[in-house]
């Protein structure tokens, strides 16, 4: 059996793991989840007339369309901090020591909990569509194609976020420092453009919440749901999105193949 093999089947084995868990104890997910559900429906019921009005909107079913994409990126950053805390429970708990004394690829561990977790993402994100969609949320002029663009700009920054949340976990002493590490993956979204739009913010913040990397990601998903200008913000994403993977699977590599103390 070769090498590629192995890792496959082993992959495939703790990937299955995880899902279990994930499964069995549904709650660490569930309350990361209610975070982007309760805000959009908070901004929706709450504020979404005076959201809208300020936007220079017409309805609240404006402001719905302006809202649910960010959400949606949202979703998947509260999402992978559930990722850390499951990394670094691993950790703590032993159960890694135990998997580095056995023949078992040793790269499936941290593969598996990545792949597990964009799964997870992902169906996130399509409850939190659902709900979009529930409250008046339409994307009418989308293609078939820009959906599936979309889908895949979801599971790219999923698969990003994901694995700097396993970094996070693996440099983490415990389940709540994982959690703490963890919350700019929430933070963020809450100064990009997920809620209003980046020129309405005072001037010396637009930069700061233009070029990090949920705005760019957020214009993108606009343009290809609802048709608004996406310009150099799919080029930005794709780079964020690159640059996160790569610095975060490198990270969690080294961290992951240090020699236990």
């Amino acid at each position: 059996m070769s090498t590629l093999t192995l890792a496959a089947r082993d992959t495939t084995t703790m990937l299955r793991r995880n899902l279990l868990h994930a499964r069995r104890y549904p709650s660490l997910t569930l309350n990361l989840l209610l975070t982007p559900v309760m805000l959009l429906l908070l901004f929706v019921y709450v504020f979404g007339d005076t959201m809208s009005a300020g936007m220079g909107g017409t309805s609240r079913a404006d402001y719905i369309a302006y809202l649910v994409p960010g959400l949606l990126l949202m979703t998947i950053g509260s999402t992978t901090i559930g990722t850390a805390v499951s990394v670094s429970t691993d950790m703590s708990e032993g159960i890694i020591a135990r998997f580095r004394t056995m023949a078992i690829h040793r790269g499936s561990v941290i593969t598996g909990h990545v792949i597990g977790s964009v799964i997870q993402s992902v169906a996130s994100v399509l409850l939190v569509g659902a709900v979009g969609l529930a409250i008046g949320f339409r994307s009418t002029d989308a293609t078939w194609i820009e959906w599936l663009a979309a889908l895949g700009l979801l599971i790219l920054f999923a698969t990003a976020l994901t694995w700097i949340a396993v970094g996070m976990g693996l440099v983490s002493p415990n389940a709540e420092a994982a959690s703490n590490n963890a919350m700019p993956l929430i933070f963020l979204p809450l100064i990009s453009s997920a809620f209003v739009p980046v020129d309405q913010m005072p001037g010396w913040f637009q930069p700061i919440a233009q070029y990090q990397p949920f705005t760019p990601a957020i214009e993108t998903l606009r343009g290809l749901l609802l048709g608004t200008e996406i310009g150099p913000n799919g080029w930005l994403t794709l780079a964020w999105s690159l640059a996160l993977t790569t610095l975060g699977y490198f990270w969690s590599k080294s961290l992951f193949n240090r020699d236990p103390k």
